[in-house]
């Protein structure tokens, strides 16, 4: 599996993705959040650029956020992996994939644990891959909820070209789980940037 570290609870963020560029993880994890998808705001388009000038490692994108377009159009030539956004916005998806997909990236779409899978079926063979809410989303430090990794299974059962990717609540007493449900991607925050031993926990991690 591979690691993508959320830095949406640390303070000094631009630091502390400088002292990722020494690990082992392969992704920084930005929870972009509009205050109307949910309810807090983060991530200003200027910090993201500032964080991909620093950050050694490739960015993985989450736009929470009803409007992602106005996002999007704006985060052309940087160090970007993918951009996830949400299948529960009222917008033409298709349309937001093909302009992602326009950038150069890989496109995915995110479900939040209480989305039934099934609006998602009509764009498996559009994206890369599908970002799986193990917590709801808004908020670092929740607790995971194990049956999301059904629709982990689901999803890799559907298309398995898809790259599944996993996000919340996620550590040590769940990681062998969601490695048996095929994820193939963990999204981790809280368990490491709260550590006093960061690197230890995301070796831990991808070892398993």
């Amino acid at each position: 599996m591979k690691l993508s570290v959320s830095i949406l609870s640390i303070e000094n963020r631009l630091e502390y993705v400088k002292k990722l560029n020494n690990t082992n993880t392969d992704y920084i994890h930005i929870d972009v959040m509009d205050g109307i998808f949910v309810s807090d705001r983060q991530f200003s388009l200027e910090e993201i650029k500032k964080i991909n000038e620093v950050s050694k490692k490739k960015l993985d994108i989450h736009l929470m956020m009803e409007n992602p377009l106005t996002y999007i159009d704006k985060l052309d030539n940087m160090n970007i992996n993918n951009i996830t956004i949400h299948i529960e916005i009222a917008k033409d998806i298709k349309y937001l994939i093909d302009k992602i997909h326009s950038l150069g990236y890989k496109a995915r779409l995110s479900i939040s644990p209480d989305t039934s899978i099934e609006c998602l079926i009509p764009y498996l063979d559009k994206v890369e891959g599908i970002l799986v809410m193990s917590v709801n989303p808004g908020k670092g430090g929740q607790s995971f909820i194990p049956s999301t990794l059904d629709k982990a299974k689901k999803l890799k059962e559907l298309n398995n070209n898809l790259s599944i990717e996993i996000d919340g609540g996620v550590n040590d007493t769940n990681i062998e789980a969601i490695k048996d449900s095929g994820v193939d991607t963990i999204v981790v925050g809280s368990y490491i940037v709260k550590s006093n031993d960061y690197v230890d926990r995301i070796n831990n991690l991808i070892s398993v």
